[in-house]
């Protein structure tokens, strides 16, 4: 049974606004290699976590136990143990918080709609595009009912401790 199925559905979505937004705004983005000051480590819903964890299983032995040697010695606060050199080690399996950094994100806190995007795209613009953001709220409803499909699932009745998992411990899970 494919129980990444859902995930892999809602990456190819999210990846297809992206590439959208990309191809309508190629000068509004300036995100690339060694632009990182987003990349920290993060916890994730265990539908990403595990996803990781797969990836990470189909590199070469010695890549897979780089990473894994880089996951065992990093702190809460640190950057995310797959930033190296300004690049991400497992990039095509990133989660979907990296996928959307830098992108117009729409949000709400405290009752109140905001737009967010990394000060560095977009910039001049006195109103983005609406076209050109993404619906955060709606996005993350989205990948926590993923997120249970999943751990149904895949977990049954043994259900994880903890709602979510750091991107080191997911590195390191034998799932």
């Amino acid at each position: 049974m494919d129980y990444l199925r859902n995930y892999r559905q809602l990456v190819e979505r999210v990846d297809g606004l992206n590439q959208r937004i990309l191809q309508d705004y190629p000068e509004q983005i300036h995100c690339h290699p060694g632009c990182d000051s987003c990349c920290r480590h993060l916890a994730l819903f265990w539908v990403e976590g595990v996803a990781l964890s797969f990836a990470l299983r189909e590199l070469p032995r010695d890549e897979a136990e780089h990473i894994r040697q880089r996951a065992r010695c990093v702190g809460p606060d640190d950057p995310c143990p797959l930033l190296e050199g300004g690049r991400c080690l497992l990039y095509a399996a990133r989660p979907l918080i990296c996928r959307t950094h830098g992108l117009p994100l729409l949000g709400q806190r405290d009752g109140e709609r905001f737009v967010d995007v990394c000060p560095k795209n977009f910039q001049g613009i006195a109103q983005l595009p609406p076209a050109a953001v993404l619906d955060l709220d709606r996005l993350n409803v989205t990948l926590a009912s993923v997120n249970s499909l999943f751990v149904a699932e895949a977990f049954g009745s043994e259900k994880p401790a903890t709602e979510r998992v750091f991107i080191a411990e997911a590195l390191l899970l034998e799932f």
